[in-house]
């Protein structure tokens, strides 16, 4: 007898399988990198407990370590966040204002040279951790639950690798800070309790709304306006998710959003894509940065 394969290149492909197997994206994804790795199913829970351990750390060094990296450019904002969530004045609620301090906090970690995990990218790190440990939190969800959410997010992941980049060198910071977003949006969903198919759409247009974004770093580091990019994206995935919920639907399939991403990738100026060539990266600011760090400033 023929062992079914849980390999896929699309999200029509996952969906496809949780529809003849009745499992969630998450259960998907555990088969699939079981299949890719010839790990345990145990010892792929272990690696994603661990991913979850070592993002809690990210989260826990940025807010409560709070430091100026070594180009002054980032570090303390993390902070500053959690002491304006205790005056009560934010206009945001508790779990949103908690997914951007989290993310914060993580791209502060990684301008100190701490340790985080690259999920799906160094530069978009703080997404993925600022949702899934925020929602953990705020609607105090068991740990089963957050690792599934991690689970979904690579998923999601794998399909943009797959089908694009998550490089923003190839295609600007769609590719990075968008593509967390998606994996974020599909991993709330998923958290939350939603259907496959309304993870997907929510993959979908969380990507959408991130289609486009360039790589501008100052003098070339994960910084400027990089973290700070992470932080609204928590948001973008975090309402992507909701209107997935609620019933919304992407109209352009997810798959079609990732090959639309990468084809704008392509177009995009290589001035746009993270070599601080153009963008923020040149303005006055951005000037002074190359200057202070000894790199040649554009005329």
């Amino acid at each position: 007898m023929i062992k079914e394969s849980f390999i896929f290149k699309n999200s029509e492909q996952i969906l496809a399988l949780c529809r003849k197997n009745k499992m969630r994206i998450s259960d998907i994804a555990v088969r699939y990198e079981m299949e890719i790795s010839q790990k345990t199913e145990k010892e792929i829970w272990d690696k994603m407990r661990k991913i979850g351990s070592i993002m809690k750390e990210a989260i826990k060094n940025g807010i409560e370590n709070p430091k100026k990296s070594i180009s002054t450019m980032s570090g303390g904002d993390a902070q500053k966040l959690v002491k304006y969530a205790k005056k009560g004045r934010s206009s945001l609620n508790e779990l949103s204002l908690k997914a951007m301090t989290y993310a914060i906090a993580t791209g502060e970690t990684n301008a100190c040279m701490g340790r985080i995990a690259a999920f799906p990218t160094a530069g978009g790190a703080g997404v993925i951790p600022g949702v899934i440990m925020s929602l953990t939190e705020v609607l105090k969800l068991s740990e089963e639950t957050m690792l599934r959410g991690l689970l979904a997010a690579s998923a999601i992941g794998v399909v943009i690798a797959e089908n694009a980049t998550l490089s923003a060198a190839a295609a600007g910071c769609q590719a990075e800070v968008g593509a967390a977003n998606s994996c974020a949006a599909a991993a709330a969903v998923e958290m939350k309790g939603g259907t496959p198919q309304q993870a997907v759409h929510a993959a979908a247009i969380a990507m959408k709304s991130s289609l486009g974004l360039v790589c501008d770093p100052l003098g070339g580091l994960v910084e400027v306006p990089c973290i700070k990019r992470n932080a609204l994206g928590s948001q973008h995935a975090l309402g992507a998710a909701d209107l997935a919920l609620a019933g919304v639907e992407s109209f352009i399939p997810f798959d079609e959003v990732v090959e639309t991403m990468y084809e704008i990738g392509k177009i995009m100026s290589p001035r746009l894509r993270e070599t601080a060539l153009g963008g923020l990266a040149t303005t006055k600011t951005g000037m002074a940065i190359k200057r202070k760090m000894g790199l040649p400033v554009i005329q």
